[in-house]
């Protein structure tokens, strides 16, 4: 595909992506967020550096349903973007059922890794602040961190805070109705779906849109009964 487009167009830019991965060799169906994708994601990386170009991955998973194997699938395809040094991650949220399906659950579970991964990928500084050797003298053998200024100044950005995970003990959890992380993630895209505000946008160019779309409705309509 790329010697095809740098003949149609010499010069055109290019992003260079695989989407290579095993099946299931009792079905024939194929697997997503496996060893060997991770492997192929890897490669990919190092064929774009070789031919100088950007770098294209994806998060997938074979799962059904927002479950288990889903969670670690993606996590599995991440990171192999991720050490493949990929540049965009393509179908980076949602992606159900090897691609047949999409979830805002999933959408609300990829967010929460795609974070996670990001915060471990910014590197942490080094200097008197962080090390807080002047804190750790202050409280001394046998004290506690809770109560410093040091951690009172920073114990709310010191950590990531997730938006889907929930820390708190068995009990707890079980007493404010034992939801799972995929009903947590059902109430999450409900709520931000429910707050969202559309940006502005000028009446003339909703008037445009809008027509646009009536337009190639009945555009699609003519054409469907003409086949």
């Amino acid at each position: 595909m790329m010697a095809l487009t740098q003949i149609v167009r010499p010069g055109a830019p290019m992003v260079y992506g695989g989407f290579t991965s095993n099946v299931d060799m009792r079905t024939g169906s194929p697997a997503f967020g496996t060893p060997e994708y991770v492997k192929a994601a890897l490669v990919t990386g190092q064929l774009a550096r070789r031919y100088g170009l950007p770098h294209r991955s994806s998060n997938v998973t074979g799962s059904a349903v927002v479950d288990a194997q889903a969670a670690y699938e993606s996590q599995m395809s991440i990171w192999g973007s991720v050490m493949g040094g990929a540049s965009l991650l393509y179908q980076g949220a949602g992606w159900l059922e090897g691609g047949l399906t999409a979830s805002f659950e999933k959408l609300i579970l990829d967010a929460e890794m795609l974070q996670q991964i990001a915060e471990v990928l910014v590197p942490f500084p080094v200097d008197d602040a962080e090390l807080g050797l002047d804190a750790i003298a202050e409280v001394g053998p046998g004290g506690h961190f809770f109560g410093s200024a040091h951690t009172l100044e920073r114990f709310e950005t010191a950590f990531y805070q997730p938006m889907l995970s929930d820390w708190r003990n068995f009990e707890t959890w079980q007493e404010d109705g034992e939801r799972t992380a995929t009903q947590r993630a059902n109430r999450i895209w409900k709520q931000l779906l429910a707050e969202y505000v559309p940006p502005p946008l000028q009446p003339a160019a909703a008037e445009a849109l809008d027509a646009f779309v009536d337009r190639r409705k009945r555009e699609i309509a003519r054409d469907a009964t003409a086949w």
